[in-house]
């Protein structure tokens, strides 16, 4: 088997930690000054390149990708500390953030380019949780795919396995290269990169791009109308016995 060429994507979001508030426009979040980090689901799919190098799976070379504002490209950092070998950095403006199916678009660009043969992305990002890109980039390329993937190994005759969790068990694909997997939480435990890898981050290729570099310019066709919180949530109550919590039900319209 010939050296695996693995392109990651990945996406700069709300850190998981912060608590999102609309802003007063109620057009969407507010992001001022608002902590992000890496999409956590594309961290499991940055560990587990490098985990694939790490198991003596031929890998000529991990590239870390992103589209978005200037500020992106500290994941892309992120992603090299932890082991990607150079990344692309796709500048987008937060105002002209892209849709699924144009990031699907320009992903099947920079396939063709970096002639990639193995896709590992995050099964959704936790700010729009739309969970389609994956679907629709092996949908372009017409490659397989493997979604929800909790387990991946590559065997000496280009035959990729993934273990997926379904309904009430788990499922067990295999396909040849090339092939789309979408990654979920069971999959690994992402390393923390330490300081010396950091440092050597720095020094590795962040190359930036635009959309009219791959001779793109993606229209938005969904338009956002109204973001707002949701409800307070109202206070329990408490019941003396069986009877009070049935006749409690029934009034909430429950039963």
């Amino acid at each position: 088997m010939s050296g695996l060429r693995i392109l990651v994507p990945i996406k700069r979001v709300l850190d998981y930690a912060t608590k999102p508030r609309v802003n007063r426009t109620q057009t969407g979040i507010d992001l001022a000054n608002a902590k992000h980090s890496m999409n956590p689901f594309d961290e499991l799919s940055i560990e587990e390149a490098v985990r694939l190098r790490e198991r003596k799976v031929p890998v000529a070379e991990i590239l870390a990708f992103s589209a978005g504002p200037p500020k992106a490209q500290d994941v892309l950092r992120t992603a090299m500390a932890m082991g990607a070998d150079r990344s692309i950095h796709v500048v987008v403006e937060e105002r002209d953030a892209l849709e699924p199916l144009g990031v699907a678009k320009l992903l099947k660009k920079v396939v063709e380019g970096e002639k990639s043969d193995l896709v590992i992305l995050g099964k959704q990002s936790i700010d729009d949780d739309a969970a389609q890109t994956g679907q629709m980039l092996a949908g372009l390329l017409g490659w397989a795919q493997a979604t929800q993937a909790s387990s991946v190994s590559i065997s000496a005759e280009n035959m990729v396995t993934v273990t997926r969790e379904v309904d009430g068990g788990v499922e067990t694909l295999k396909a040849k290269l090339p092939m789309v997997i979408t990654t979920d939480l069971r999959l690994n435990e992402p390393r923390y990169a330490s300081l010396p890898n950091i440092m050597k981050a720095k020094k590795k290729l962040l190359e930036k791009k635009t959309l009219k570099d791959y001779g793109l310019d993606e229209k938005i066709r969904l338009k956002t109308v109204r973001v707002t919180e949701p409800p307070p949530r109202k206070g329990g109550v408490k019941v003396e016995d069986v009877d009070g919590m049935i006749s409690k039900l029934k009034e909430l319209g429950a039963l």
